[in-house]
């Protein structure tokens, strides 16, 4: 039986340790996107949390309005004023006019989509951190 040249055995080795390096390159690469997506859409939640947030302040905001709206409705001022502008009613011995206004809007000028002038890096930044699942939905 005949050995093999000690080339060989340092060649095979070689190789061994090439494919173990690439299954763990990959293995690292698995684990790294495994951690980036649960990333993006924990950011993309808090986001979202935030802009409901900010709907609901505004909602409650105009709830407000409306309810001091209603509030005044209760008033004869308030119930004669709306009599007269969205019935068109008057007094006894008023004479009562209409006036029809007609506004016609222009056309909307079509627009082109933004562009994106980010680098490249920007936008993979962008990516791994969430930034774009927020900005564009």
């Amino acid at each position: 039986m005949g050995t093999l040249p000690a080339g060989g055995v340092v060649s095979a080795v070689r190789r061994r340790f090439a494919w173990l390096g690439v299954l763990l390159l990959l293995v690292a690469l698995a684990v790294t996107m495994a951690g980036i997506f649960p990333f993006r859409q924990i950011i993309a939640a808090d986001r979202q949390v935030a802009s409901t947030e900010e709907k609901l302040a505004a909602l409650e905001s105009e709830n407000r309005v409306l309810e001091e709206a209603v509030a005044r409705l209760d008033t004869d001022e308030e119930i004669e004023r709306l009599a007269r502008e969205r019935f068109g009613l008057v007094r006894e011995g008023e004479v009562g006019y209409v006036v029809e206004w007609v506004e016609v809007e222009p056309a909307p000028e079509p627009t082109l989509p933004p562009v994106d002038e980010r680098s490249f890096w920007e936008r993979a930044w962008d990516f791994l951190t969430g930034a774009d699942a927020a900005a564009g939905g």
